[in-house]
């Protein structure tokens, strides 16, 4: 993996508003200084260290910031019994709100991942 000396590289938990957890995971440059923020959706069957596997250098050249987090019922982050794309969009609008990503960011996802992403693109395209 690689870190800005003093970038984020640590995993972390947060509480929802509905009571669940989310566990993620922080990669590249901190966020206060990274041109770029984005919330990567992993591939079913995996977790927040799948993006671990994709980073290279360029992470850092470019200036990005990576939010990984366990999608609900993975991991260790909990389930979510009534999951819907909407849903998981909205965990992750509030996963940013609570990290203080800004009103914009990316989202990325891998294999199923990305079928996760349609969701933030349907419910969430302001962000």
């Amino acid at each position: 993996m690689f870190f800005t000396p003093g970038g984020p590289s640590s995993t972390n938990a947060l509480k929802l508003r509905d009571g669940r957890h989310l566990v993620y995971k922080e990669y590249g440059v901190p966020k206060n200084i990274a041109k770029y923020k984005v919330v990567y959706v992993h591939s079913l069957g995996a977790s927040r260290y799948e993006f671990a596997l994709l980073t290279s250098p360029a992470v850092e050249e470019l200036g990005v910031y990576v939010l990984s987090f366990d999608r609900p019922g993975y991991g260790k982050s909990d389930p979510n019994p009534k999951q819907t794309f909407k849903s998981l969009a909205l965990d992750i609008e509030e996963l940013a709100d609570q990290l203080e990503l800004g009103d914009k960011f990316h989202v990325l996802g891998f294999s199923m991942g990305a079928h996760l992403v349609w969701g933030c693109l349907q419910y969430i395209p302001q962000r």
